[in-house]
């Protein structure tokens, strides 16, 4: 029985670490299962994505000699032990406010990337097929669920498209993701000569004009800004980076000089007008006002944020349990009944951490964003990791931080979903790196270890 990875490699795959053959093809099945058919068909998809973690979580305990004392195996370890003292301090000092048992899949999901990472083996190309089937299932959530159609059409129209998948804001979130990656990508899809290139050139503008109607149609503002400022950003890091710049480089450059053309055509209108209807609000915020501050989308933001902050300052380091972000809405006597009937979180993904887990809480999410940061730029240098794909991940990062202040992605299973399904990717190549070079991430970590 042939490994699994020589489907896409050629040749004899050498996989940067080994467990049972059997458990390979599971593993990379519900991989696939689980990145095509998350947006598509939810039951089927997260079953897989249960099992690749779980197996994957196991093999790497198993099997994974030169990769389980990697930090986010640490850090997986960190949220669990974080989340059982922000539950243990609400149960002794509020326990009406606390569930009777803790709910340790709040900020332990967000690591369900590792599984993930283990079942693609460091390859590139597995990946790549990975990454291209969660875009593939965006084009047919985005078109083949009932309705779709005449979203399309009303918001071509001018009005605010809502595809279903969860709203506009996750869709706008999914689709600004799937620019992101066709730009960085663009070397990938248009090098090369032949009939089957010229297919995927042109699945590629396809795909490219309907992330960029769709962040266009779902009129997210959050998601505006923030793919305006990876694409002002991309071709800075791709300069920065030239002396290594390959003709893949040079292509995505292109790309995203084109990207930022006709976005700034199409978003011009809409932008404006978006902006300009509660700028007013701002400005009330700003000197104070908030008595007078209406009902709307920023309105109600910036209620439940000052909220929060009241609550933050309360228990800063620990924070009030995983239902931090509905006690701050139900029991904050000034805010407004009906910021209460409309609201059940916070908007605000960091906001949120602080309210349920405190600095404790936040400090391990940042230290692992700064892990996979630092691994991705140590891989790319290496040459272990392809200079397209870390430039993916640096741009995915920076739209996400930004999108990630005005709306909790992360708490919900869209988020949960590309976070994973990107992390495991670059993680796996961070891996690779590790087991090639006998290096960490963190010297100070590879110090200690062989002292």
């Amino acid at each position: 029985m042939r490994h699994p990875l020589s489907l896409l490699e050629p040749g004899e795959p050498n996989p940067a670490w080994s467990s049972p053959l059997w458990l390979c093809w599971l593993g990379l099945l519900c991989v696939l299962l689980y990145a095509g058919l998350r947006l598509v068909e939810h039951g089927l998809a997260e079953q897989a994505g249960t099992l690749m973690a779980l197996t994957g979580l196991f093999a790497v305990l198993r099997w994974g000699r030169d990769i389980r004392g990697s930090g986010p195996l640490w850090l997986l370890l960190a949220v669990v032990v974080v989340q059982l003292i922000s539950w243990s301090a609400g149960y002794l000092n509020h326990p009406e406010w606390v569930s009777d048992n803790p709910r340790l899949d709040r900020l332990a999901k967000w690591f369900l990337f590792i599984g993930l990472a283990w079942w693609l083996w460091g390859s590139t190309r597995a990946t790549l097929l990975a990454w291209s089937l969660g875009l593939a299932g965006l084009m047919v959530a985005v078109f083949w669920h009932e309705g779709s159609l005449e979203q399309w059409e009303l918001g071509l129209l001018g009005a605010r498209a809502e595809f279903a998948i969860r709203n506009s804001q996750h869709d706008a979130m999914l689709f600004g993701t799937g620019l992101i990656g066709l730009v960085c990508f663009a070397g990938r899809c248009w090098q090369g000569s032949g009939a089957l290139v010229w297919v995927r050139r042109l699945l590629w503008t396809l795909a490219l004009l309907v992330c960029l109607a769709g962040i266009v149609i779902t009129q997210t503002r959050a998601v505006w800004l923030a793919v305006l400022v990876v694409m002002l950003l991309l071709p800075a890091m791709v300069w920065r980076a030239s002396r290594r710049a390959t003709h893949r480089s040079r292509w995505g450059l292109a790309g995203v000089a084109l990207v930022i053309l006709a976005g700034a055509v199409a978003l011009h209108e809409p932008v404006t007008q978006r902006l300009s209807n509660e700028e007013h609000i701002i400005d009330q915020a700003m000197e104070g006002d908030w008595k007078a501050i209406p009902y709307s989308s920023i309105g109600n933001r910036l209620l439940t944020w000052r909220a929060s902050i009241e609550w933050i300052a309360e228990r800063p380091l620990v924070g009030w349990g995983e239902e931090g972000r509905s006690l701050v809405i139900e029991h904050t006597d000034w805010l407004p009944d009906k910021t209460k009937e409309l609201y059940g979180h916070l908007h605000n993904t960091t906001l949120e951490i602080l309210v349920s887990y405190g600095l404790l809480g936040l400090s391990v999410v940042l230290l692992l964003i700064v892990w996979i940061g630092l691994g991705t730029w140590r891989a790319w240098r290496a040459g272990v990791m392809p200079g397209d794909m870390a430039l993916f991940g640096a741009g995915f990062f920076v739209f996400y931080a930004i999108i990630s202040q005005f709306e909790s992605y992360g708490s919900f299973w869209t988020g949960v979903y590309v976070q994973n399904l990107i992390a495991g990717g670059l993680v796996t190549h961070i891996w690779r790196w590790q087991v090639a070079t006998g290096r960490r991430v963190f010297p100070s970590m590879q110090r200690k270890a062989t002292s």
